[in-house]
């Protein structure tokens, strides 16, 4: 296992997804993967060195994807970016990786997109995501049960500056 310390700024990078980065992020089928690069506006990784430990997948209104959560905030905002999922690798939690995602993200969407939108989980409750948001500055505008109705989920704005 290897232990990073201190991991700097300029020792790691977040560089737009291409098909050769697929299989490294595939947390969902490859076809699944695919799908996304073609639709998403962003679809960014992070590496550190050569080895991919990140990656966050955003979107804009009317896109082909059918996402119960994204519907939802297609029916609220004319115009956002929906973080459908950001991943960083459990040995590399806590070192500023999921902000450094969030602050390229909205840097890239200030001029796309007035807001950046997303959900997650409060049955079961992932309070760890709740409290990284709202510290981000994200606020809940809205609820949702999902599968059935086996869980929900807290729908989550952040307005960008500039908009």
């Amino acid at each position: 296992m290897i232990f990073y310390d201190l991991i700097l700024p300029m020792d790691f990078n977040i560089d737009t997804a291409t098909t050769e980065d697929l299989p490294a992020v595939s947390s969902v089928t490859l076809v699944d993967m695919e799908h996304f690069l073609s639709i998403a506006e962003y679809f960014r990784i992070l590496k550190i060195k050569d080895q991919i430990v990140g990656f966050l997948i955003a979107l804009t209104p009317g896109k082909n994807y059918q996402s119960l959560n994204y519907k939802w905030f297609e029916k609220k905002y004319k115009s956002f970016m929906y973080i459908d999922r950001i991943v960083i690798a459990p040995a590399f939690h806590g070192n500023g990786f999921g902000r450094a995602f969030y602050d390229n993200l909205s840097d890239f969407s200030s001029e796309q997109a007035p807001r950046i939108t997303c959900e997650v989980n409060i049955r079961p409750m992932n309070e760890g995501s709740i409290l990284f948001h709202e510290k981000y500055g994200f606020d809940q505008v809205g609820t949702q049960e999902t599968e059935g109705g086996t869980k929900e989920v807290s729908l989550m704005a952040i307005d960008l500056p500039n908009n």
